[in-house]
């Protein structure tokens, strides 16, 4: 069940606290290719991708590194600063 708490960008809304890690991760997967509703946004992306690795999900793990090796580093600080944020409201 997706819940919206904060959107940046106009996009989808952001998961629920009690969002699995597959939901993350597949979440993730629109935000990296720009499909379903969601902007192209690899800051989003790599957000989502962190959050569904540290909820078990090893696919976002891979990807997430991945994407960050296409990512400036302020990119990275500021996905990791809205994963934080998004623990922070759950």
């Amino acid at each position: 069940m997706l819940a919206q708490l904060q959107v940046a960008t106009e996009g989808l809304p952001l998961p629920g606290p009690e969002a699995s890690g597959d939901e993350l991760f597949r979440l993730g997967l629109l935000y990296s290719t720009g499909q379903g509703g969601a902007p192209l946004d690899y800051v989003s992306a790599h957000m989502l991708f962190n959050l569904a690795a540290m909820r078990g999900s090893v696919e976002a793990k891979v990807y997430r590194k991945e994407l960050s090796e296409e990512m400036a580093s302020d990119e990275v600080a500021e996905a990791q600063r809205q994963a934080r944020e998004w623990l922070a409201h759950g």
